[in-house]
């Protein structure tokens, strides 16, 4: 179990590591674009670089986690049936999450190093910024993996994780179109008629995953609110307390 609980924080780990170059990659990108158009800066062609064998490193990562899991089950001694078994659940479980990685690494790659033409550093930057939630993300999955979801720190956490999720993974894609809005003088409920309609296809292709997990995130967020309340209220009747007077306590 030690093995397991060591190979899954090593992926947290890294993941969050990335993330925090990336966040902070973009915010120098997008601060340094004065002209959201054309102006360029070098980390933006060199983190993109860097970030395609990253995304190919996660999808692994993510394996070696469910197969250590799988065989802390008792499924160590399966041979090759097993590895086929664990792939198989491994992509029923995570595969909107590689579908995810392969859309950034087979189609967002190409798109921005050929058909952007070095235009549009200042977006690419917002995008980066996009994995500032992502340690927090980490955090939270280390804490539940230890069962340390009852401390202060899960639940301030978790607070961070829904701010920082809504506004650098939803709201970034208003913001983007209402900077690009800003930029040509209309409104933001204008800017999508505006633009090409593959860009449309594009934000709406990034966006709906996010919108989906931030959904889990929120249920996630419900169900430990929910049992919190549960929690106090069974407290204050086992200290004496009426039904009536244990709302009031909560």
């Amino acid at each position: 179990m030690e093995e397991v609980n060591a190979v899954y924080v090593s992926a947290r780990l890294v993941s969050s590591v990335q993330a925090i170059m990336a966040s902070t990659a973009g915010y120098i990108i997008s601060s340094s674009c004065k002209h959201i158009i054309d102006d360029q800066h070098w980390l933006t062609a060199a983190y993109t670089q860097f970030a395609v064998p990253y995304f190919i490193y996660d999808i692994y990562a993510m394996f070696m986690c469910h197969w250590h899991k799988y065989r802390v089950k008792g499924h160590e001694a399966a041979g090759t049936r097993s590895l086929r078994t664990v792939t198989r659940t491994y992509l029923r479980k995570e595969f909107l999450m590689v579908v995810h990685h392969l859309f950034m690494v087979l189609v967002c790659f190409p798109v921005s190093v050929l058909w952007r033409q070095g235009k549009g550093d200042f977006f690419l930057g917002c995008m980066l910024m996009a994995e500032l939630s992502t340690p927090f993300v980490c955090l939270g999955k280390v804490l539940i993996l230890y069962k340390q979801q009852h401390t202060l720190l899960h639940k301030v956490n978790g607070v961070i994780v829904l701010v920082t999720f809504f506004c650098c993974r939803i709201l970034l894609f208003p913001y983007m179109y209402w900077v690009y809005g800003k930029y040509v003088g209309i409104p933001l409920y204008r800017v999508p008629f505006s633009i090409p309609a593959e860009y449309n296809l594009g934000s709406a292709i990034l966006m709906a995953p996010q919108v989906y997990w931030f959904g889990l995130i929120c249920r996630g967020a419900f169900r430990v609110f929910s049992r919190a309340r549960s929690a106090a209220k069974e407290q204050a009747l086992r200290n004496g307390h009426r039904p009536e007077e244990a709302q009031v306590l909560d």
